[in-house]
């Protein structure tokens, strides 16, 4: 494809971040395949010969941070930063797009399921104008049933609660400087990027792509983590949930006249009342599951509150390598 024919932008200088987390496993295979993809990018002038990779040790456990060490040491362009201790996912992506001086930015997992070959269509499409391109699933067959649904099923939830989420997209994506620059203004502490990047606006655009079977190592988003995640994206978004309270206050209401109505009508035409049952037991069950509920969703909100007035900082860089 002729890049000059569409190209509005020159070539611009990238920045590819990528969380790790426990990865020495794969991040040798890592580092090497996308040092060949910024080559590769370079040769063909798409981006600027200054480009590097930014690997973000999250509080590693194993030898991730030494891996990353004889990388850096051994090529001008890895660039290292190491967290104090881990401070999860979102952060730690958040710290490399906050610590980045170059004109793009893609994140990327360090397990490398996302496909790397889309990048070059990300820069392509950024040169005609595009601030943010997100990298979106062509299909999720290499996902568990249960996964696949669960996912579908999470992405049409937000939608109908009117969180703006591009559909089967995650953190596989790019942004422009314009954008980075807009994000530093974004200071929750509850970060759920995938629901602030589409609040920031700009022009954008997806791209496809196959996700592959990761090779080394294990999933750092298991199920406790990933249903974690989903109810931050939910509450950090959107109030429906306190108006689905209200809502069901308002319902149970009007069915306990409906229930005293009916008790009353059994007691007046008919001898199989049981004394005492109808008026205190269903009731009981039925208005203390409704409360039990209620009180964990509010508490939920509570402690996203509690959590913002803190105020406490959502990352501590400790080391950098240039």
């Amino acid at each position: 494809m002729n890049t000059s024919d569409t190209d509005t932008r020159s070539a611009p200088s990238l920045a590819i971040i990528v969380p790790c987390f426990n990865e020495q496993a794969v991040l040798p295979v890592t580092c090497q395949r996308l040092l060949g993809t910024l080559e590769g990018l370079r040769e063909t002038h798409r981006i600027a010969p200054h480009s590097r990779i930014y690997l973000i040790d999250d509080g590693s456990t194993d030898a991730t941070w030494d891996v990353i060490e004889q990388t850096a040491a051994a090529s001008d362009g890895i660039c290292g930063i190491k967290l104090s201790r881990n401070f999860g996912h979102q952060n730690a992506l958040l710290a490399g797009l906050l610590s980045v001086d170059e004109e793009i930015a893609i994140s990327i997992d360090a397990d490398l399921q996302d496909d790397i070959g889309v990048i070059e269509q990300m820069i392509d499409a950024y040169r005609r104008g595009h601030d943010v391109v997100y990298g979106v699933r062509r299909k999720r067959d290499a996902d568990s049933l249960f996964k696949r649904m669960s996912a579908q099923l999470y992405y049409r939830l937000l939608r109908a609660m009117g969180i703006s989420i591009e559909y089967n997209s995650a953190d596989f994506r790019l942004v422009s400087h314009r954008v980075l620059r807009a994000l530093r203004d974004y200071g929750e502490v509850n970060l759920f990027l995938r629901g602030i990047i589409p609040t920031i606006g700009f022009t954008s655009t997806t791209v496809l792509y196959d996700r592959v079977d990761r090779e080394h190592g294990e999933t750092k988003y298991p199920i406790g983590k990933m249903l974690a995640l989903a109810v931050d994206g939910i509450t950090s978004f959107s109030a429906l949930p306190l108006r689905m309270i209200a809502l069901l206050g308002l319902i149970i209401f009007i069915g306990s006249l409906a229930l005293s109505a009916w008790v009353l009508w059994i007691r007046l035409v008919s001898d199989i009342a049981i004394p005492g049952w109808a008026s205190s037991v269903l009731p009981m069950y039925f208005l203390g599951g409704i409360q039990l509920l209620s009180i964990g969703v509010l508490g939920e909100y509570a402690s996203k509150i509690y959590m913002e007035t803190k105020r406490r900082p959502r990352f501590i860089i400790e080391k950098t390598l240039d």
